[in-house]
């Protein structure tokens, strides 16, 4: 590896987050890295000032040019009311429609002290999709990367004012993204996994949070609220037709959240997204999407022994 590619990588996680959060998957972010590191290699010139400002620079010019289509990304929450138990889940949507997860290694750097994991959390991520390219960048920038304004206005060729006034607005338009423990209790998980490879419904809605959220991409479907889980969950298990029965999950990490690979029959299923509040569970996001395994590391099969504790 020659020494600018070398000084190429230093930068890539904090790129890679930063794409993330314009652009809310992990695969078009690290495509726009690639892309940011061949402008860089054509066009960076250390005469015109530092590497990294310059790469920030190019990325949010690909992310510019990435988010020229009308439609945003988002959560099943943002698309429409909470389903009501017996609804149906509809029509999948195409994947460009979902706000996906990412794995931390690849967002979060543990010495970049200014990127804390609530600004990766999927609720933000998907707030910041509610924003223009314009106010996402600056917003990123100035209040999740602790640019100065007047790094941002040279980044975005613009002024210290302009920088000021889109900031107020994007402060203004930001959804609030809600509140996530900073740190999760590891027996709660251990309880959860328990609970959910046996499909004990019971002991599985006792760890949800009374407003806890459920739901499933690509369907917009999705459930408000401990008792209508419960009332979902026990149904299938009523008629037999309970798809997650005899599952295994495998931890994983996204969104600075606790994640798990679920496998059924050895084959992966789905990745499971938890977010934790107050000591509970109040959100658990199921991709339905094999496709994801790889890029979390977790292998394409597993089996284990069923967890009886």
């Amino acid at each position: 590896m020659t020494d600018v590619e070398e000084e190429l990588e230093h930068h890539r996680v904090a790129l890679t987050g930063y794409c993330y959060r314009m652009l809310g998957s992990g695969f078009e972010a690290e495509d726009a890295v690639q892309e940011t590191f061949v402008r860089a290699w054509r066009t960076y010139d250390p005469a015109r000032g530092g590497l990294r400002p310059w790469l920030f620079h190019l990325a949010t010019n690909v992310c510019f040019d990435m988010l020229r289509g009308p439609q945003r990304r988002a959560r099943a929450m943002d698309l429409g009311p909470a389903a009501t138990p017996g609804d149906a889940l509809g029509e999948p949507l195409p994947e460009s429609r979902w706000v996906q997860p990412v794995p931390d290694a690849r967002v979060l750097d543990p010495a970049e002290l200014a990127v804390t994991r609530e600004t990766i959390r999927l609720a933000f991520v998907a707030a910041l999709q509610h924003l223009p390219p314009r106010q996402r960048a600056v917003l990123i920038l100035r209040d999740v990367l602790k640019w100065s304004a007047a790094e941002t206005a040279t980044l975005l060729s613009t002024t210290v004012a302009s920088v000021n006034s889109t900031l107020q607005r994007a402060r203004a338009k930001l959804p609030p993204a809600g509140e996530a423990d900073e740190t999760v209790d590891e027996s709660l998980l251990a309880r959860y996994v328990s609970a959910f490879e046996r499909y004990d419904v019971t002991a599985l809605v006792a760890l949800l949070h009374e407003d806890a959220t459920s739901s499933m991409p690509p369907f917009a479907w999705w459930l408000r609220g401990r008792e209508h889980i419960r009332t979902v969950l026990t149904a299938a298990a009523a008629s037999g037709d309970a798809p997650c029965a005899g599952s295994r999950l495998l931890p994983a990490r996204a969104n600075g959240s606790p994640a798990f690979g679920q496998y059924l029959n050895g084959e992966p299923f789905a990745l499971v997204v938890l977010d934790v509040a107050g000591g509970r569970i109040a959100g658990e996001t199921t991709y339905l999407d094999p496709g994801l395994f790889p890029f979390f590391g977790l292998p394409m099969s597993f089996a284990a022994p069923l967890r009886t504790g």
